[in-house]
């Protein structure tokens, strides 16, 4: 989709575009660039004609799959198998604004972690930060390593928060020098005929290969993964005293799970979740020191 979208003077008052009307509001905090992609991908022939059929062969899929597992559960497991399918689908069918909303989503939520690593008085979390830069990386059991760093992150950070009876609250000082304004620049996406899947299609395609080829309990986490959304969000209320952040976030109440039939709509949540934070970050980071630390009297 060509730059047209975003063109003001083609508004046409009698039939406006959505995707415009929603670019331009700045209501939600995004990255621009990230934003253009979005609304590109939304406004795709894919997501108007291919997602619906996708969707579709997705849930039935998923139901015979999910058949399938229950009675043979072990019979075929292999997420090297999975992320080798799941880079060569990247990079032959996804489309480049697609590509780039999935590479920057780890990106995004490695360095929220880290900030909240960072920024917690009396406890030290060491995280494992995922940013890949081509499609070899997607192979290194990206997604599953993705899933896991979030539990063990969890994990570990609240076993020392009750083993030192430590609360979360603002800090002094706010480290803020792990948040990058990275645009992907370095990154040259591939935009080949068949580079046509927006994100949801792409989503919904590979889902059935996800629960496949990972054991039912890889993909019952992943899927619950989605859920802490509200967890991450908390922590970095906490840390920045300003709660207000936390009515973007959509997927809730990790306590109780939702039907891993609607991972990937969820999945696509998560993503803007992610973004909207870390775009908050880069909004505080703005009036920050050289240093990558914000004084009480710097904050916004």
């Amino acid at each position: 989709m060509s730059e047209k979208l975003f063109d003001l003077s083609k508004h046409d008052s009698r039939d406006p575009n959505p995707w415009l009307a929603l670019y331009l509001d700045s209501s939600i905090p995004m990255n621009n660039r990230t934003k253009q992609a979005l609304m590109r991908d939304n406004n795709s022939r894919s997501a108007r004609y291919l997602y619906p059929l996708i969707k579709f062969w997705s849930k039935v899929t998923m139901f015979f799959i999910h058949a399938f597992k229950f009675f043979l559960p072990r019979f075929f497991n292999s997420s090297k198998a999975l992320h080798r399918i799941l880079a060569w689908g990247l990079r032959v069918f996804v489309s480049r604004d697609a590509n780039l909303l999935i590479f920057r989503h780890f990106h995004v939520g490695s360095e929220i972690l880290q900030f909240i690593a960072a920024n917690i008085n009396g406890v030290e979390v060491k995280t494992s930060p995922l940013k890949p830069g081509n499609f070899e990386d997607v192979k290194d059991d990206l997604f599953l390593k993705h899933d896991l760093n979030l539990y063990n992150f969890i994990i570990n950070l609240n076993s020392q928060l009750q083993e030192r009876n430590v609360i979360i609250t603002t800090p002094d000082t706010l480290d803020l020098s792990m948040i990058s304004q990275d645009q992907f620049d370095h990154i040259d996406f591939p935009k080949k005929w068949t580079n046509i899947l927006d994100l949801k299609s792409a989503i919904e395609l590979f889902t059935p290969f996800y629960q496949f080829f990972l054991t039912a309990n890889d993909f019952l986490r992943a899927s619950n993964s989605l859920q802490l959304d509200e967890t991450i969000a908390i922590y970095t209320s906490q840390i920045l005293g300003t709660p207000g952040h936390l009515g973007l976030v959509n997927n809730k109440h990790p306590m109780i799970p939702s039907s891993t039939y609607t991972a990937a709509y969820r999945l696509v949540l998560h993503g803007l979740a992610a973004e909207t934070l870390h775009k908050i970050l880069v909004n505080k980071k703005l009036g920050e020191s050289q240093d990558g630390i914000m004084t009480p009297s710097q904050r916004l």
